[in-house]
């Protein structure tokens, strides 16, 4: 079976590790360009590429499936399946039509339900108690393709989109696994059409989505923290300036005026919501390291009635 990959991050890596660890072959690997990041800002490979280069795999890092000439020299290489664990590019016909047996993506959420880019952070802002992975093949839609399997996995009370994503790509290289397998011996998969109740739509993150508004219930703001992290952290401000909030807890009650920190000591710092308060545990100021509250408050204490976020947080 000439199986191949694509995908970049982590997330993908874990699934293309363990079909090579089944000693499935992967005959090439499709991966993103080497983007500039950590110290010195210089061009650094995915984990998807690096995997792929430690274990003799040719790669391919188109910057875009555009260019005729380059699907061309793609699908010059002969399939019968493509993995597909986010990759980041869209795929056109050309390439959805390229192996024998079509295209098999592993997608992080249970489908129809969060379809697009951002379902793990997406199911802990909705406060979902359950999420999974879809193995999904793929059609010209946004993740509307047939249903091979579907791999509920709970999300625990303290849940952060980092430990979501952890236990999620577990279950997806389990899953692809298993799915390749059956597909070696019996030749074919069964898919069922997905059905369009309950189908909503998981968009990308946006900046403005990452600022705490105070005025909001503890436990929403709960989730938002949750939801981003470890990337890009939910932020407010304090005297003009950014301030990321990495742990904290809902209390509930009443607290006074949103965005107002009510206690402050090494236990936690108290800030008002609209309904409730939270108790921030681990933050960072801009330009320093994450901490948690008490080494924060050694460095830079706060007075009871300080307020957080706005024009004058």
């Amino acid at each position: 079976m000439r199986i191949g990959f694509a995908g970049t991050p982590a997330f993908a890596a874990a699934a293309l590790e363990a079909i090579l660890d089944a000693g499935l072959p992967v005959a090439v690997a499709l991966t993103q360009p080497d983007r500039p990041r950590g110290r010195g800002w210089r061009p650094k490979s995915g984990p998807v590429k690096a995997l792929a280069v430690a274990r003799g795999i040719p790669v391919l890092q188109p910057s875009n499936l555009k260019s005729e000439a380059e699907r061309a020299r793609i699908i010059a290489i002969p399939l019968d399946v493509l993995v597909v664990a986010a990759y980041g590019l869209i795929l056109p016909p050309s390439i959805l039509e390229w192996p024998d047996g079509g295209c098999i993506n592993i997608h992080a959420s249970l489908l129809p339900r969060w379809r697009g880019a951002a379902p793990i952070q997406r199911a802990l802002l909705a406060g979902d108690r359950e999420t999974g992975i879809t193995l999904m093949r793929m059609d010209e839609g946004l993740d509307t393709g047939p249903i091979i399997a579907r791999h509920a996995v709970p999300i625990a009370a303290r849940e952060t989109a980092g430990s979501l994503h952890d236990k999620l790509a577990t279950v997806g290289a389990r899953a692809i696994v298993e799915t390749l397998s059956t597909l070696r011996r019996r030749g074919r998969l069964a898919a069922e059409a997905q059905p369009e109740k309950g189908a909503i739509y998981a968009a990308k993150l946006t900046p403005a989505e990452t600022v705490i508004d105070w005025s909001a219930s503890a436990d929403a703001i709960d989730r938002s923290v949750r939801a981003f992290d470890p990337a890009p952290g939910a932020q407010t401000t304090l005297a003009g300036a950014v301030l990321k909030i990495w742990e904290a807890s809902p209390l509930p009650g009443r607290f006074g005026a949103p965005g107002v920190v009510t206690r402050a000591e090494a236990a936690g710092i108290v800030v008002a919501c609209g309904d409730g308060a939270l108790n921030v545990t681990r933050l960072q100021r801009a330009g320093s390291k994450p901490m948690p509250a008490a080494a924060f408050l050694a460095g830079r204490p706060l007075a009871i009635g300080t307020r957080l976020g706005g024009a004058n947080g």
